[in-house]
């Protein structure tokens, strides 16, 4: 199986001397992404001390150090190249990773992750400006996508017509499997009660 992420000589040559001066025994590389697949996706690389990985992640041995991977973020760091450009100052760790950004949605994923992804692809966008943003919470028994609504849009009076309608429908027509859409600051609903 071929590695998702590449990483040169030179990379791996400054994260082992980044490594030796931690001073820990076994410290390794974890390498994720936050938000993968939505336009906000950033890759992280992280010093990871010796029981601080996740029992899922991805485990490359290199020469000099391991790396760790988180599972959700093998797929989005296809073809990534972590490099070190030496300079006069210094030099610079550079990390790119082309399909970080990339939807790696489809019919067949998991209702979630495709929630998920209309949401930070093609609605939070758009809340931004007026500093909100919705995430999922949770998906209930009878497929309806609980959401929190923050940021700008909490607390805003007009915030169950425009954005509910809209959010609703722009999910509904995307992911047809999907019964409907709850606020999770909606009080009428009793059967969730530990508010």
């Amino acid at each position: 199986m071929s590695q998702p992420i590449q990483i040169t000589e030179s990379g791996q040559e400054y994260l082992a001397e980044l490594l030796a001066k931690q001073n820990v025994d076994g410290i390794a590389v974890r390498v994720f992404i936050t938000q993968p697949g939505t336009p906000y996706a950033e890759t992280c690389l992280a010093y990871c001390r010796p029981g601080e990985e996740e029992p899922s992640d991805e485990r490359i041995e290199l020469e000099k150090f391991n790396v760790f991977l988180d599972k959700n973020s093998v797929p989005f760091l296809e073809e990534a190249v972590v490099d070190f450009n030496p300079d006069r100052m210094g030099g610079q760790l550079t990390i790119k990773a082309p399909n970080a950004k990339m939807p790696k949605v489809n019919a067949d994923s998991p209702l979630e992750d495709r929630v998920n992804y209309i949401l930070y692809s093609e609605i939070n966008p758009g809340l931004a400006s007026h500093g909100g943003e919705i995430r999922l919470i949770q998906l209930t028994d009878d497929q309806v996508a609980v959401l929190q609504f923050g940021g700008g849009c909490q607390g805003c009076a007009a915030v169950d017509l425009t954005l509910k309608e809209g959010v609703e429908r722009t999910l509904m027509e995307r992911i047809p499997e999907l019964a409907g859409i709850r606020d999770v600051t909606d009080h009428t609903d009793t059967t969730n009660a530990y508010y």
